[in-house]
């Protein structure tokens, strides 16, 4: 199984037209698609500008497949109204050669992720507020392997007992060495902030911590040096989507 994630900037004020193309275009379009067992859109809980198109596909030739017919472009052309600006600019002479300027649409961040380990629910519930949450640890070189024995044999299992979790998928980069994310779906944003605050996530991570990189920090004064275990944590609403499974 492969994840695909399409990263974007928007216009958060034009978000619910953005939510209707997606509905009323991308998730039709995605349907027709062969492999495409999923897609949503999903809207950072922090920073109401970043969005990403997430979606999942049965093997990597078909979500290649995707990326070569050159539909991804069409809807992405689509959606450029409701993009933001980038703080670059292009400067181009006019036919009269005067000098014009043109802001740039921020270019979109695709990555895809080869799936290692999954549990999955019965169903996506409809009618619910679901919501996303990506943890992205930085793996120690050598370490990914025992990483990943860890997850799946200690994580996952505890997950599977978690109140309100409904999807758990442990991903790798296809592109970049050592690059892993865990992205799991909650029935509620109440049930991921829950297990996050219960001690579970950090007793959890507690059993792969050997594993991090770490990162050296020097203390302005006294030369004295601390470490901080490189785990980054973030939380996503799922504006809309559709599973075709």
């Amino acid at each position: 199984m492969i994840m695909r994630l399409v990263q974007v900037k928007i216009k958060p004020e034009l978000l619910p037209e953005l939510c209707q193309l997606y509905e009323e275009k991308v998730i039709p379009l995605l349907g027709g698609m062969q492999g495409c067992l999923y897609a949503s859109l999903i809207q950072s809980v922090d920073h109401a500008d970043e969005c990403m198109s997430l979606t999942l596909w049965d093997t990597r030739e078909h979500a290649d497949e995707y990326e070569r017919s050159g539909m991804f472009k069409q809807l992405l052309t689509e959606a450029q109204p409701y993009l933001a600006e980038s703080s670059e600019w292009k400067i181009q002479l006019s036919k009269d050669l005067t000098i014009e300027y043109e802001p740039v649409i921020e270019e979109p961040v695709v990555n895809a992720y080869q799936v290692t380990a999954a549990k999955h629910a019965q169903e996506i519930p409809k009618g619910r507020p679901l919501f996303v949450r990506i943890v992205s640890p930085q793996i120690r070189e050598g370490q990914m392997e025992e990483f990943k024995k860890i997850f799946n044999e200690e994580i996952l299992p505890e997950l599977r007992t978690v109140k309100g979790c409904r999807y758990t998928y442990l991903t790798e980069s296809i592109k970049e060495k050592d690059q892993i994310i865990s992205v799991t779906i909650w029935d509620t944003r109440e049930d991921a902030e829950a297990y996050q605050h219960s001690g579970v996530f950090n007793r959890l991570m507690e059993k792969v911590k050997h594993t991090f990189w770490k990162m050296q920090l020097e203390r302005e004064t006294g030369g004295q040096v601390m470490t901080s275990d490189e785990v980054t944590v973030e939380g996503y609403r799922i504006v809309t989507g559709k599973s075709f499974t």
